[in-house]
């Protein structure tokens, strides 16, 4: 059943390791002072390690990856990032100024090696339009790049216009099914501008609905169900995304049959799904 964690408090503990909900999942955000270093090894997942603001040197078993990140914030330009493989000794050193930096870890038992994902890597696909109010910008930080070179891992970061509906037309993805459907664990992690706004996150499997207020730092697990989710009027939303397939890397959506339509009259909608692919 999908599941809401409230805002965290920052000590830089992890959010989601292995829960009942999410059990292929890991994630955690850290907060970093200038100069301070945090270690980590994760013996069942490989991850990502997003630059959410500042500049930090990470050292994956040993090799160096300097300087990674820039950015100010989120919402000021394409994550930094570096991949490491499953069981890493991984050691993140924030430079200059406060570095956060987000984790995103999931199952497997193939091990590769590590590299860094630099911003003219990400992919953007641009999908929904001002007039069907579902406008919103998909950056795949380890999307069709990690093809061959990763486990089940999919990494990206959603940007949805203020008013605007993103996860939508509806759809799922809990059951593997030959080319219909793919069986992957989600978690989304909100953050606002200004971070006063909100959302809403809207589930529903035809047995059971549930619907979160979504507020700046609220995290959501999605382990089946249809999931579209909404951003209320004045407010941009920014959604921090991980999925973990069962025994598919690719994503394969299911639209709910009673929108499907909707596919044919949002902009973008076959092209997200090829990026997923």
């Amino acid at each position: 059943m999908p599941k809401l964690i409230r805002q965290e408090d920052g000590a830089n503990r992890p959010i989601l390791i292995e829960d009942a909900v999410l059990d292929r999942v890991y994630f955690t955000c850290l907060r970093l002072s200038p100069g301070e270093t945090f270690e980590l090894r994760l013996p069942r997942h490989e991850c990502v390690i997003v630059l959410m603001s500042g500049t930090a040197d990470v050292l994956v078993d040993g090799e160096r990856f300097a300087a990674v990140g820039g950015r100010a914030d989120v919402w000021s330009g394409v994550a930094d990032s570096v991949y490491a493989p499953l069981g890493a000794t991984i050691k993140i050193a924030a430079l200059a100024a406060p570095a956060e930096v987000a984790i995103a870890g999931g199952l497997t038992e193939e091990r590769h090696s590590a590299f860094r994902i630099r911003p003219e890597e990400v992919e953007t696909v641009e999908v929904g339009s001002p007039g069907t109010h579902s406008r919103r910008r998909i950056l795949h930080i380890l999307g069709q790049n990690g093809r061959g070179r990763t486990g089940h891992l999919l990494v990206s970061e959603l940007y949805a216009d203020d008013g605007c509906w993103s996860g939508y037309p509806p759809h799922k993805h809990d059951t593997d099914r030959s080319e219909g459907e793919t069986d992957h664990q989600e978690l989304y992690h909100y953050r606002f501008s200004p971070p006063s706004g909100f959302g809403v996150q809207v589930t529903y499997d035809g047995e059971k609905e549930i619907c979160f207020m979504t507020r700046d730092r609220d995290t959501v697990l999605v382990d089946r169900g249809y999931h579209p989710t909404v951003t209320s009027p004045g407010h941009r939303s920014y959604i921090f995304t991980i999925l973990v397939g069962k025994s598919h890397r690719g994503l394969v959506q299911y639209f709910d049959p009673a929108h499907l339509h909707l596919t044919e009259t949002i902009p973008g909608i076959q092209a997200m799904r090829d990026k997923f692919k």
